[in-house]
């Protein structure tokens, strides 16, 4: 860090820094996640490399993640990736290494003295680990799942027609007798033990940009608001002012990674939302004796990789995975049987990401953006606008090539050669698009096949979300900043919308059909219509998956304590709004409407804000230590539903209460050199600084912050 470089706090407690160059601003980077979020990113690596059982607590729970995270083996073959990154990658990556090793040779956390766990310095390699983490948890995880939650369907018995109506044209392959003998080690119903203190849940995002002919500035403006995880302290996010030479970036960082993920430059914003690329594949293998089969007569030997967890005042505990050309096998090979081995295409990623991402930064033009991020390994959808007045749209990740006719959605036999992935598309065949004509252009993780040469999503969320968002941006023609603001904090369904255009006529004559009836389709928090539509939407659920597919436990397992109808409500949906349908057992669409409305309307109205209420919780001590000691905030009430642009989803995960809503709000108008944001926490993971949840009032009533990098009469010392 040399002698011209600084650090300081704006108003609102955000870092800036100034440098010559990158290096040093990168330096200083890692310095402030060091600083301000020690405990965040040292969490993060503990739990990546498998050590929370060494570390943290040696508990039954905790090792079932340490060997989740030891399956993954995402600290495996980074050696290879540092070699591939470029000359200035290398340089910044290593800076701003150096630069989270001083703040932690200054002070560290002081949570570490708890567990008795002094930090090893941070290496490049703990980087690739942050940035693998980040692009597979609950992201491209949630696809896995689904494509596991198609096996269990057909092992229940679930029959071919229904299956093709819940999946359609994406069971190219399917062979229901072979996965009827698939030995499954895990089961969706009820979910394994999932992780609950540091690494990042998310699911959802909105980005969208308009066009300067449809602004009152005349340049574009760009919003972006990624929904994870919101009832945790701190936020997943950490924004961050750089000002480098004569230029400058503003935005969205994830601390242990060196990246500004979300942001601008004079010349270029961009945004980010993931995109349900089904990079995750499975391939069914037949084993015995440690061995796995090959056509036409080959038995070959799976690598075995042995794996020690140590635990706290217990016996370290020892596993041993098998792996092959198809990744990781679920189950012993030893044992003769069927099992399923399963691979994500970027596990061993991490140097075209940060040799893309640290270029970003002097990006001038949408094209240029395009195609540096659409060279990132993991799956995202990113719009992007620029001073010139272009916007665009480009999906990123490594999309599997695979022989026609089939989408990856289903386990094939391995050991068919024609089954194996024959290498990635090019991500310019991928979903992408540049100045549309309409002077718009919007992704909520919906189905966005349609703008690439290849399809990479088989299964994704509705188009709810952005239905509403275009409609929006379509009727107005003076765009700016508080316009885009509105937009963040829509609560209106166009999903509730969708069905009570078929239920509104068969309503009864009765107080709470009359509050369904004339209700606005918002989901506000004093909403009584909201709450009543929710009782006969699960209550819908129920009576056609449960009594006539998976069973009535079951859904509510899934409703309750999964996210499988939370993320890929869109295929039940297709069901539930259809005239006819397999699924109604012989029932009329009215029939099942009307008494699924009969049970839901014999509710006592209550306001939707009143049972959605979260707590956020610090992610060391999760809700443990008494409330006057500051370290959990709230309660707060989380408006919205899963199909609001506002999204705002709750339900509990592994036995413990989970939140998807927008945790970072983002909105800049390229006339100007500032974006507005707010979020939900502040700067900080520190609960004795002022700056711990400093911007969650901001974030609560819709007040946004500016962030620039203009001196500030009121900065201070960082």
């Amino acid at each position: 860090m040399n002698a011209t470089s600084k650090i300081w706090r704006d108003r609102h407690g955000v870092c800036h820094v100034e440098g010559e160059d990158k290096t040093s601003v990168f330096e200083w980077m890692g310095y402030a996640h060091g600083k301000d979020r020690g405990m965040q990113i040292l969490l993060m690596r503990i739990l990546g490399q498998g050590r929370a059982s060494e570390i943290l607590d040696s508990s039954d729970e905790i090792l079932a993640i340490d060997t989740f995270f030891r399956r993954m083996n995402w600290t495996g073959d980074t050696a290879s990736q540092i070699e591939k990154l470029t000359p200035e990658a290398k340089n910044i990556v290593e800076a701003y290494c150096h630069g989270v090793n001083r703040a932690f040779s200054e002070k560290i956390p002081w949570e570490c003295r708890l567990f008795g766990y002094k930090p090893e310095p941070w290496l490049i390699e703990d980087s690739i680990l942050i940035a693998r983490m980040i692009g597979y948890l609950t992201l491209a995880q949630s696809q896995g799942e689904m494509e596991r939650f198609l096996i269990e369907l057909v092992q229940a018995g679930m029959d071919e027609i229904r299956l093709n109506e819940l999946f359609p044209d994406i069971l190219g392959g399917l062979d229901i007798e072979l996965i009827k003998q698939i030995k499954l080690q895990e089961r969706l119903v009820p979910p394994t033990s999932l992780w609950n203190i540091a690494v990042p849940v998310m699911m959802a995002s909105n980005n969208w940009a308009v066009s300067g002919k449809k602004t009152r500035s005349g340049k574009p403006v760009l919003a972006n608001d990624p929904h994870l995880e919101v009832n945790r302290l701190p936020n997943v996010w950490y924004e961050m002012a750089l000002k480098i030479g004569d230029t400058y970036a503003i935005g969205g960082t994830m601390p242990g990674a060196p990246a500004l993920l979300v942001g601008r430059n004079p010349d270029l914003a961009w945004s980010a939302t993931y995109t349900f690329m089904d990079g995750t594949d499975s391939w069914i293998e037949k084993c015995k004796e440690g061995k796995y089969f090959r056509e036409p007569d080959k038995w070959m030997k799976f690598i075995e990789r042995k794996e020690i967890i140590k635990r706290k005042k217990k016996d370290p505990v020892t596993v041993t995975f098998y792996e092959n050309n198809h990744g990781v096998l679920e189950g012993n090979p030893n044992q003769e049987g069927y099992y399923i081995a399963t691979a994500w295409a970027p596990a061993f990623s991490g140097a075209v990401t940060l040799n893309s991402i640290v270029e970003i930064i002097d990006a001038k033009t949408v094209s240029q953006g395009m195609d540096l991020l659409g060279r990132i390994e993991t799956s995202w959808n990113l719009i992007l606008a620029d001073k010139e007045g272009n916007i665009g749209y480009q999906m990123s990740g490594l999309m599997p090539k695979r022989r026609e006719g089939i989408s990856g959605f289903v386990p094939l036999p391995g050991w068919e050669k024609k089954n194996d992935w024959q290498g990635f598309e090019d991500c310019r065949d991928l979903p992408r698009s540049y100045n549309p004509e309409c002077g718009y252009l919007v992704t909520t993780n919906q189905n966005l096949n349609q703008y690439g040469n290849v399809n990479p999503i088989n299964v994704g969320m509705g188009p709810y979300r952005s239905d509403r968002i275009e409609g929006l941006l379509a009727e107005k023609s003076d765009i700016d900043c508080e316009y885009m603001y509105k937009l963040h904090y829509d609560v209106y369904s166009t999903q509730a919308e969708s069905f009570m255009a078929i239920l509104s006529s068969m309503l009864p004559d009765s107080r709470q059909a009359a509050i369904l009836k004339n209700w606005n389709f918002e989901y506000s928090a004093d909403s009584e219509g909201a709450f009543l539509f929710d009782r006969f939407y699960k209550q819908l659920y129920r009576d056609v998956f449960g009594h006539h597919g998976f069973g009535t436990d079951v859904v509510d397992q899934l409703d309750q304590h999964t996210g499988i109808f939370n993320d890929f409500y869109i295929n039940f949906d297709r069901i539930l709004l259809s005239e006819t349908s397999s699924w109604f057992g012989g029932r009329t669409r009215e029939e099942i409407y009307r008494q699924a409305a009969e049970k839901a309307l014999k509710s006592v109205p209550e306001k939707w804000g009143k049972a959605r209420k979260v707590i956020l919780k610090n992610i060391v001590f999760d809700g443990k230590l008494p409330k006057f000691l500051g370290f959990d905030r709230g309660p707060i009430t989380i408006i919205g539903s899963l199909a609001t642009p506002h999204q705002g989803q709750i339900f509990e995960s592994a036995g413990r209460l989970t939140t998807f809503a927008p945790s970072f709000r983002m909105v800049t108008d390229l006339s100007t050199d500032e974006i507005h944001t707010n979020m939900a926490g502040g700067p900080s993971d520190r609960r004795f600084s002022k700056w711990y949840c400093s911007d969650l009032e901001n974030w609560i009533t819709g007040k946004y912050k500016k962030i620039d990098v203009e001196p500030d009469p009121e900065k201070q010392m960082f």
